[in-house]
């Protein structure tokens, strides 16, 4: 079981209808996608989700050629520099290549063995794991109306019940003015009863703009609000304004268990360098009595390597983020991903448990050529693969 060949592609995954956030609009996702390669032919699947990594990702070829799949300390010392500030290379964007190596890694391990991923982690104390629907005002598709009112929304909502019996909700906030954020939140209430219910603003709100809408939402009996300012300590200031809990994409758990806030943290399986990593860290925040899930915006393979460390942690009880009914496309046999009941099912097959799907892959790396990367950037050559940019 020794790595004998690695190759990385990038890929754009379109949404069906452009969705609005605090930044703007997103219309579509840049992802990389690693293949790793053993001498036995097994190729793990990996997902660097930051975009175009797929030339950082070939540099790190030669240094993992030959190493067990299962020699992952290795793997990171020769890949992610072993302090937390050099002036000579981005420790992050290394820490984020290797999560999506060694994602790659734990795959092909899996795939060897011929056991799932969540065996390897222990065993599943779980067989589904929950995840949310999203909404947000969205812009028309190609074959896609959006959704432009509050009223329209709610209406989304509703059919994603009727439809898929969703019964976990969440949304984008600071996108319009707070008056019609409070009507659309009203809607939405109203057409989900007492469902769980989280509303994300992407760090946009002031301390004062925050306290002054997590005012007039508190009637609607918000479970979580993801970001509502950009910092821990002004999370704090918000405490006495709401009954609600804080979730945060931004990592610091020492900050977290000092403040007492926030409760929950949000991230993908890169930020923390790889599968192994972010197991310990979800330990860690366990012992702190710190909530943790996963952040949506994945190919089916992150997606899939969420389940399968979800399955095996007992401390993941959260539903985790999904935005897989707004894709167009996906990389992966059988998707993009369905969710039901609010739950998705674990693979049961090897590794992750997907395989790739060999049109839509070509299909989606040719968009990327096409497109660029999001939400911009120049177009990259595929390294060590079958596609090239003509």
């Amino acid at each position: 079981m020794k790595i004998a060949d690695l190759r990385a592609t990038p890929v754009n995954i379109p949404f069906i209808a452009p969705y609005r956030f605090s930044y703007g609009a997103m219309a579509s996702v840049t992802k990389t996608v690693v293949e790793l390669v053993t001498d036995d032919g097994v190729v793990g699947l990996g997902e660097v989700a930051d975009g175009d990594r797929s030339v950082d990702v070939m540099a790190q070829r030669d240094k993992i050629i030959g190493l067990d799949l299962r020699d992952i300390h290795t793997a990171e010392r020769r890949i992610v520099p072993a302090m937390r500030y050099t002036p000579w290379g981005n420790i992050l964007a290394s820490r984020r290549v290797f999560g999506g190596i060694e994602m790659a890694m734990w795959d092909a391990r899996g795939k060897s063995e011929g056991v799932p991923l969540h065996l390897l982690l222990g065993g599943a104390v779980r067989t589904e794991i929950p995840v949310t629907e999203y909404f947000s005002y969205r812009l028309p598709g190609k074959d896609h109306p959006g959704e432009n009112s509050p009223l329209e929304i709610a209406r989304y909502c509703a059919s994603m019940i009727e439809r898929f019996g969703s019964d976990m909700f969440e949304g984008k906030l600071a996108t319009v003015g707070l008056d019609e954020e409070v009507a659309m939140v009203r809607e939405v209430r109203a057409a989900i009863g007492d469902r769980l219910l989280r509303l994300d603003a992407n760090g946009a709100w002031t301390v004062p703009t925050a306290r002054e809408a997590l005012r007039r939402l508190e009637q609607f009996h918000i479970h979580y609000y993801e970001d509502p300012v950009e910092t821990y300590e002004e999370m704090v200031q918000l405490r006495g304004h709401t009954r609600a809990n804080f979730c945060t994409h931004l990592i610091d758990l020492p900050a977290a268990a000092r403040l007492k806030a926030p409760d929950a943290i949000v991230t993908n399986l890169n930020e923390l360098g790889g599968i192994r990593r972010t197991v310990d860290f979800i330990r860690a925040c366990e012992a702190l009595d710190i909530a943790f899930r996963f952040h949506a915006g994945e190919t089916g393979i992150g997606s899939t390597a969420y389940l399968q460390v979800s399955a095996a942690i007992e401390h993941l009880r959260e539903p985790s983020q999904t935005i897989l009914r707004w894709y167009a496309d996906d990389v992966i046999e059988g998707g993009p991903l369905v969710p039901r009941g609010g739950k998705l099912p674990v693979p049961s097959g090897p590794g992750l448990g997907v395989v790739l799907d060999p049109k839509a892959f070509k299909r989606c790396h040719e968009r990327f050529l096409n497109e660029g990367v999001f939400p911009a950037g120049s177009k990259t050559e595929h390294y060590g693969g079958s596609f090239r940019k003509a």
